[in-house]
């Protein structure tokens, strides 16, 4: 699997063959480079599948297949619940794939139980959005946030920056925790705060590491973890416990906290959260 811009695929000389399956990603159907990247695949071969929101778009009717998200109107051109609902849909199509292949129907039953207790579970996260505010009083007026996962959770983390950037007018960069020493380190002082997706999984005790770093150049650490740590003890400025889940669905729970300080710091920062300045809820031009 590789995963690419939209924007620049075209513009690279693809390796796609008949037996490629390009899927195509777009909440309203109409993005004009995922579109155009898609006619390319097309052109050159490729089986393409779609996953969008509105029903009856460009994309989903040039598509060889796909899936419809349902998730409603996306009202705010910030995307949450497109967000959400695509990544669940790209986790069920990898389990059937997965089933088809290798992965045991223990496993699989397990993870589509994980996948069941998803709502219940933002729902319990959306119940405690008070803690996320209080966090973002603190930091409302901070010039700049770095955000650090691993593994499965750098996606989350560059989803948090690119919320907080979007609605708020926050510089903010998603970086992968372990190459936080190449370069991002130099910028933390005790007025950057650092946002640490760290549930408890298969990679933990390497973010602590990552964790402990920071705290020792004076950074303010907001953490999303799973469960009591003794390892954190003392490397915690602020934390947000999310619920346990299997590792590939942490993303999903991880991501609404990052969207909710995001959210909570532009009301508090007066900013228009629904029509932040300069976007556009679909991006038909290239």
């Amino acid at each position: 699997v590789e995963v690419e811009y939209a924007s620049e695929f075209r513009y690279r000389n693809p390796i796609v063959t008949p037996s490629t399956l390009c899927i195509v990603i777009s909440q309203s159907g109409e993005t004009a480079d995922t579109l155009a990247a898609m006619r390319e695949a097309k052109r050159r071969g490729a089986h393409t599948l779609g996953l969008v929101n509105v029903v009856g778009s460009t994309i989903a009717r040039e598509d060889d297949g796909g899936v419809y998200l349902h998730a409603g109107p996306e009202i705010g051109v910030a995307s949450t619940k497109a967000f959400t609902s695509q990544v669940v849909a790209l986790a069920l199509f990898a389990l059937k794939l997965a089933r088809k292949r290798t992965l045991s129907v223990i496993r699989g039953r397990e993870i589509a139980q994980a996948m069941h207790d998803l709502p219940k579970q933002i729902q319990a996260i959306l119940d405690r959005a008070a803690e996320i505010e209080k966090i973002a009083e603190e930091y409302k007026d901070a010039h700049n946030f770095l955000y650090l996962g691993r593994g499965f959770n750098f996606p989350a983390a560059l989803e948090g920056a690119l919320k907080l950037k979007e609605i708020s007018y926050i510089h903010a960069e998603g970086y992968p925790a372990a190459e936080m020493k190449h370069g991002p380190i130099a910028l933390i002082d005790e007025k950057m705060p650092v946002v640490f997706i760290a549930p408890h999984d298969g990679v933990f005790d390497k973010i602590v590491s990552n964790i402990q770093e920071v705290k020792a150049r004076g950074g303010k650490t907001i953490i999303i973890t799973s469960r009591d740590e003794p390892a954190l003890a003392g490397l915690v400025d602020h934390e947000f416990r999310i619920p346990e889940t299997v590792d590939m669905l942490t993303p999903v729970l991880a991501s609404v906290p990052l969207q909710l300080l995001a959210y909570y710091i532009a009301v508090k920062r007066g900013a228009n959260v629904d029509q932040p300045r300069n976007l556009a809820k679909s991006v038909t031009v290239e």
